[in-house]
């Protein structure tokens, strides 16, 4: 069963949860799309587009709301908004107020919206052509930028983002359930810039994860919103000083000193499932064409296959007299019953939360299972069950935060923390079957001794093809005519 507290401490974080003026879910979702989508429009954004967007674009969101523009121009806007500071004293020297960008949250409305800016745009600027598909990143082309036709700070923000679609490459990052946790981690991140950072005055600047750093982008993304909410949070002085920005490189003792303030803070782990500080860490990742083209619609005897990254922390002391003999084993509920994960416990005892186990877990195993055993004498070397905990992937996906804590041992508690499935990659096997006829009727073993098992006409191979749960998917039968040729 899942641990009660974690429902409870969910309960009284939502009831002090700051009310932001934008969904920074559905933000953090547009933004992903635009980004994934920027490079199939080709080039590369350059000088003109710099120029569009300070000579263009600017003055006409100045006097028309609800406008979306060019992707090009898009893209140099989103930099610029980025840095919230620099934008707002652009947007204030110039027309003696914020900008926003349009709160548009959903692809129809922002078709709309783009649509309408197209005609508007023609007829204020009609030799000037509203697409010039020329909206990817590239930081090689704005090295050429005249710093007198062009903004230079504008220039370095453009160059500064240029590998951020990449950043954001991972399956995982794109699922609602995940931009939900990740908002609550942001909202935590920034009380922990208020209290810790702020009153503090210390010369401490806090390194924000994967999911904190997508959502920071987003709600940045919105400049107006993003102002109102830092001043209703209380936050006055500038972020970007006390949070080290998307590019910035930085010491390990930078990052750790974050992992401590966070944990002294929150009481549990700052690296969580899918929200690695370092995503270059990351094990693996793939191309997530297999949701978006799936081929199980052409063959309906596949099934889909989920997969997602699973971690584990152990923390607490064991005062155990029988400590060296004590391990934990990690299982799956289904599947995979070979599946054995053994951990001394004389390894394990920490005071801090530590990751033990990091794997990447099928959502058919159903659960993850951690025993707490303790080894026998014999000759046999069997274990005998002290106690065991089960992590069900339904219970955890419940969970706003993705997470669940139980304890183990009077002194030590387990917590697994788990993104959203995403479908993967089919894992399919090839195994070797009956020869039949050309009728399809199975050859008997009695028939092929006869012949000394040589081929025939109307003999042939058939091998059956598995999908990961062991479930026959389809046959293949090959024609065999003889030992060299076969059709």
């Amino acid at each position: 069963m899942p641990s009660s507290s974690s429902g409870s401490h969910g309960q009284e974080a939502r009831s002090r949860e700051p009310l932001f003026s934008v969904d920074l879910a559905a933000a953090a979702c547009r933004l992903l799309a635009f980004l994934r989508s920027a490079p199939a429009h080709g080039g590369a954004v350059g000088p003109p587009s710099v120029r569009r967007y300070e000579e263009l674009w600017m003055p006409l969101a100045a006097e028309e709301a609800m406008l979306v523009p060019p992707p090009d121009v898009q893209l140099v806007w989103l930099c610029h908004c980025f840095h919230h500071e620099s934008y707002a004293a652009y947007c204030t020297s110039r027309f003696g107020r914020l900008i926003n960008r349009p709160l548009i949250l959903d692809a129809d409305n922002e078709e709309y919206a783009s649509d309408r800016c197209r005609d508007v745009w023609a007829a204020r600027y009609p030799l000037e052509p509203f697409d010039l598909y020329n909206n990817d990143f590239d930081g090689n082309k704005l090295n050429g930028i005249d710093k007198n036709n062009a903004n230079g700070e504008i220039v370095k923000l453009i160059r500064a983002y240029a590998s951020l679609a990449a950043r954001f490459a991972s399956p995982f990052i794109s699922e609602g359930v995940y931009h939900v946790a990740a908002k609550r981690r942001y909202v935590r991140f920034l009380d922990l810039v208020n209290k810790r950072v702020c009153t503090t005055r210390e010369d401490t600047r806090l390194v924000p994860s994967f999911d904190i750093l997508l959502m920071w982008l987003a709600h940045q993304s919105f400049p107006v919103s993003y102002s109102r909410d830092m001043t209703a949070m209380g936050i006055r002085d500038n972020v970007a000083k006390m949070v080290v920005g998307y590019g910035e490189v930085v010491s390990e003792e930078v990052v750790e000193k974050t992992r401590v303030l966070w944990e002294e803070t929150y009481n549990e782990p700052y690296d969580m499932a899918g929200s690695d500080v370092d995503t270059a860490k990351q094990a693996f990742y793939w191309q997530a064409a297999a949701t978006e083209e799936d081929v199980n619609r052409l063959y309906k005897g596949l099934q889909p296959r989920f997969l997602m990254e699973v971690l584990v922390f152990l923390k607490g002391e064991s005062n155990s007299e029988h400590i060296d003999n004590e391990f934990l084993r990690l299982r799956t509920q289904r599947g995979h019953r070979s599946l054995k994960l053994n951990k001394p416990m004389s390894s394990l005892s920490c005071k801090t939360w530590q990751k033990t186990w990091h794997l990447y877990c099928e959502f058919a195993t159903r659960a993850l299972t951690i025993e707490f055993r303790r080894s026998t004498s014999g000759c046999f070397r069997n274990s005998k069950l002290l106690k065991n905990v089960s992590f069900s992937w339904n219970d955890m996906l419940h969970e706003e935060s993705l997470v669940l804590t139980e304890g183990i041992d009077v002194s030590m508690r387990v917590m697994v923390s788990i993104t959203p499935p995403i479908q993967a990659p089919y894992l399919l096997k090839c195994v070797p079957d009956r020869v039949t006829d050309d009728g399809g009727a199975m050859v008997s073993d009695v028939i092929l001794r006869m012949r000394n098992y040589r081929p025939q006409e109307g003999r042939w191979l058939t091998r059956t093809v598995l999908d990961y749960g062991g479930k026959e998917c389809f046959v293949i039968r090959i024609r065999q005519r003889n030992l060299a040729e076969r059709t």
